[in-house]
């Protein structure tokens, strides 16, 4: 069994049985692929099943210089994916990732902007230009529904369902699920379909997607990301923004009002409850506050 060989089988693994999404599976093969060019800097015909646990932690232990300890974590996680696969396949008899220790992570608190900020990031959009009412539509979307980026720009004209209140969602793993859109979210939508997309020259391949280029095709993610940041600039706000800190602060402005946990959970489209929970640091104050209202010895001297 020859790398090429075990990466494709891999690859189908992930897509028809893991049901993982384009990106996923390509992060997944990106691992997987710098291995197999690691392995074949030593020797050109070590395969995959001759790959033991000390060349593994040598592998490791050469990127830790240039890759983060995410970055290190995640890369252990899918290289322990690809030899569960290939046991379950019977292409090898044991796993050389089961002795190979993920480094320790910290959790990393997510960058958040507040409401001033986020009016201040849509104040900094030049809506004289064409682009200018698609990008306000794009932030007030990725705010107001709280999506991933690969979910934004994935949108159909066909997930809308305004009478109903709701858009369809794309998420994770091709799983679908229906999000609650506010009027005020639909009226920035409306005005970009109506006044700047419905006269554009639209590429057929793309008539049915929501969000736009100048040349009538999707928007790409890193697109996405130079909107944003180019806005959180022109803003002056001094923080490491992305567009997945509007999905962060959609999710922590609903806890800061109330919102109980299970229902942002579900806003999300997160699978595990404890990914949600992260955002219960952000409120340190908050959960005093409740400590001290309704526990029966918060006030006792």
């Amino acid at each position: 069994m020859d790398w090429k060989n075990a990466i494709e089988q891999f690859k189908l693994f992930l897509k028809l049985e893991k049901q993982l999404s384009d990106n996923s599976i390509a992060a997944y093969i990106n691992d997987v692929s710098k291995l197999k060019n690691f392995v074949s800097n030593y020797d050109e015909q070590i395969t995959p099943s001759q790959v033991d646990t000390a060349l593994i932690q040598n592998f490791i232990y050469k990127l830790s210089d240039i890759v983060s300890p995410h970055t290190q974590a995640r890369l252990i996680s899918g290289l322990r994916l690809f030899y569960k696969f290939l046991m379950l396949e019977n292409m090898v008899d044991a796993n050389p990732l089961d002795l190979i220790e993920s480094p320790k992570l910290s959790r990393k608190l997510p960058d958040v902007l507040s409401l001033e900020e986020i009016d201040r990031i849509i104040a900094a959009i030049d809506l004289s230009k064409p682009e200018g009412e698609r990008n306000r539509s794009i932030i007030e979307t990725l705010y107001g529904c709280g999506l991933r980026v690969s979910e934004l720009i994935n949108l159909k004209l066909s997930d809308l369902f305004f009478e109903e209140g709701f858009i369809k969602v794309t998420g994770k793993g091709d799983k679908q699920r229906f999000v609650p859109v506010s009027d005020y979210t639909q009226k920035y939508i409306n005005i970009y379909i109506n006044h700047i997309r419905n006269h554009q020259k639209i590429h057929p391949e793309y008539s049915d997607i929501l969000y736009l280029n100048r040349r009538g095709k999707q928007l790409s993610r890193v697109m996405i990301f130079h909107i944003i940041k180019t806005l959180t600039k022109e803003a002056g706000i001094d923080k490491n923004i992305s567009p997945h800190s509007l999905r962060h602060s959609f999710a922590t402005h609903l806890l800061e009002n109330g919102a109980d946990l299970r229902s942002i959970q579900l806003l999300l489209g997160h699978e595990s409850i404890t990914t949600t929970e992260i955002y219960l640091h952000l409120d340190k104050q908050k959960l005093h506050d409740t400590l001290r209202k309704f526990h029966p010895r918060a006030n006792e001297k």
